[in-house]
């Protein structure tokens, strides 16, 4: 059997493109006693809750439908939030410009974590811009070494 994530993206991609939204995450997790479906939707200008309404509407539909999933969840539908995850090339690309936090799996420049504007990405290399106190710092980062990363809120 496919992976609860694997069988609602298939389910909620016709939904989301007839409604031109992006699908950003899809999660399916236990938290304490309870399990919960969790789908991310966005656009270019921000989605409203009328919106997230519909594709959780229609994607209930659906599930409750073909029944995929064994045991009683939550489903829920929103927007990913300012600090959305990155996770496909595409995010990365879009992200261009805009202030990023990234995680990798091994240690670059002796730190695992890093976060500043995001200056150029070619589907291999990340380039950020970060500060270090009062200096301002280039650091390349592989993309097949990044664990982790989503939009940041520097203040």
């Amino acid at each position: 059997m496919s992976k609860v994530t694997d069988i609602v993206e298939e389910l909620v991609t016709p939904i989301i493109q007839d409604m031109d939204l992006d699908l950003v995450d899809i999660e399916y997790i236990k938290e304490g006693k309870n399990w919960f479906l969790r789908v991310y939707i966005d656009k270019e200008d921000g989605i409203d809750i009328e919106e997230c309404g519909i594709v959780s509407e229609r994607l209930g539909e659906k599930l409750d439908e073909i029944d995929p999933i064994p045991n009683n969840y939550f489903l829920e539908v929103s927007s990913p939030g300012a600090e959305r995850p990155l996770k496909k090339v595409q995010d990365f690309e879009k992200a261009v410009g805009k202030n990023v936090n990234v995680k990798t799996y091994e240690p670059i420049d002796d730190e695992k974590q890093f976060e500043g504007k995001l200056l150029y990405f070619d589907g291999k290399i990340l380039k950020l811009e970060i500060k270090i106190k009062t200096r301002i710092k280039e650091v390349e980062i592989p993309y097949e070494k990044v664990a982790k990363a989503r939009l940041a809120i520097i203040f």
